[in-house]
């Protein structure tokens, strides 16, 4: 089989496409033929070694994909050869073929397509986590999402608009700002021209917001967080600008809100149960048309270093993934 390896740390162009031995089956591990693999920005701190994990080398990067179950173990209970089916872990995902665990594996149903799947469960898997077990966000309640258009942010969005939330989506650009307008967004800010803190004060009525979705960090974490309303909820969800932000501590206690980090893997590892109710749950949404996951890009898998690349430009709106043929 073909995959994308990653031999020694480094930027995408160090990532390696090359002829690769199919690994043996465990008694409860499932062969996949992949279809498609979502491509997310830790992918890019994976390869270079910045991730909260690390890999033994040689590793194909990647952590979710879709594909047809080919061989399962004997001890596996859960699927069954030609079973659709979705896969998340750390990494391994950039390949056309994966051996998987059983508990990293769900049955998708037929009407969702492979694209949408590779590309759904990571983001939007992160940002339901979020926004319901961490925020607990309730309907009517106002949501401020910092890069809006982005995989995690558009994703953020989307499940805040359909949980009944009021959605303000944040980025840096018109371009962007309408992307997610047409995801839900009733109120936008354009924070590469207008005030952050000042513009959302102004948008609730002095209010400030109830929960903020940030996965960008950098001086839009602090400016955000002088806009958090009393017993609001700070989601730290990453940190794609590049810079990690100082937290101010007195703004926690004059603000009376609270700051809180969202781990999604390990959430999944720690709570598989509720992670899998999670899925069935965004599957279900998205088969009732409360979801709608933007798949703006598709790449063969020979060329996932000009996927990662896009994606650390923030060039990429919504999701793209890679496909195996």
């Amino acid at each position: 089989m073909k995959a994308m390896m990653c031999k020694e740390y480094g930027p995408p162009e160090s990532l390696v496409y090359e002829e690769v031995k199919s690994k043996p089956l465990g008694k409860d591990q499932i062969r996949i033929a992949v279809k498609a693999a979502g491509v997310n920005f830790p992918d890019s701190l994976i390869i270079q070694g910045l991730y909260q994990f690390k890999p033994d080398l040689p590793f194909s990067p990647g952590a979710e994909a879709a594909g047809d179950v080919t061989e399962v173990g004997p001890d596996v209970t859960k699927v069954k050869v030609g079973d659709r089916v979705v896969w998340f872990s750390v990494a391994g995902g950039y390949a056309e073929e994966i051996v998987a665990e059983e508990s990293e594996v769900t049955p998708i149903s037929d009407s969702m397509d492979y694209e949408t799947a590779s590309g759904m469960f990571l983001t939007y898997g992160t940002s339901y986590h979020a926004l319901v077990q961490r925020a607990n966000i309730q309907p009517g309640e106002t949501l401020l999402v910092l890069g809006a258009a982005g995989g995690v942010g558009l994703a953020a969005v989307d499940i805040g608009r359909a949980l009944g939330a009021k959605v303000i989506a944040a980025a840096s650009s018109d371009e962007k700002l309408e992307i997610a307008k047409r995801f839900g967004a009733e109120m936008t800010i354009n924070y590469a021209t207008e005030d952050l803190k000042q513009r959302t004060k102004e948008l609730t009525g002095g209010k400030g917001v109830d929960v903020i979705y940030d996965p960008v960090g950098g001086p839009l974490f602090e400016q955000s967080l002088r806009a958090i309303a009393r017993k609001g909820r700070m989601l730290v969800i990453g940190f794609a600008s590049g810079e990690i932000p100082k937290l101010p501590v007195n703004l926690v206690l004059l603000k009376d809100c609270q700051v809180v980090g969202v781990f999604w893997g390990q959430f999944s590892k720690l709570e598989p149960d509720v992670n899998a109710q999670n899925v069935r749950d965004m599957v279900q949404m998205v088969e009732d048309g409360k979801l709608k996951p933007l798949i703006s890009k598709t790449y063969p898998l020979e060329n996932a270093v000009d996927a990662l690349n896009d994606i650390l430009a923030r060039k990429v709106v919504g999701k793209v993934v890679l496909t195996t043929g």
